[in-house]
């Protein structure tokens, strides 16, 4: 098992890895709308913080020897569900191999933003 740290994706803000590579794949830790040059959440709607989402996936991934290309699995937790067609509107343009994928709304999401995900990518 290997611990992935990169300044490219945000840092945890928990006692938690950004990711983990394990027998062949990485497993990242849910990612939300923190620029990781600030380490703010500057986006407000759900079409920017799906962006930046996507963005710090995708950085993380590549650091750790994978890419946004080679997800199999990725969980999605929304704030609300009505911004369910313009997160995939978003979504869609990142994941266009179509991985496996649960969304499901979540109470609350931390640093009070509108979404989160997390992969699991071959490496």
């Amino acid at each position: 098992m290997k611990i992935i740290s990169t300044p490219n994706a945000p840092q945890a803000i928990g006692p938690y890895s950004q990711a983990v590579c394990s027998s062949g794949f990485v497993y990242t830790s849910g990612q939300i709308a923190i620029n990781p040059a600030t380490g703010n959440v500057e986006a407000s709607d759900i079409k920017a913080q799906t962006e930046r989402v996507c963005q710090n996936i995708a950085a993380l991934l590549k650091d750790s020897g994978s890419g946004i290309d080679r997800v199999v699995k990725t969980t999605c937790f929304l704030a609300n569900m009505a911004d369910f067609a313009e997160f995939n509107a978003v979504y869609e343009k990142y994941f266009v191999s179509k991985p496996a994928r649960s969304c499901v709304a979540a109470k609350e999401l931390p640093k009070g933003v509108l979404v989160e995900i997390d992969t699991i990518a071959e490496i």
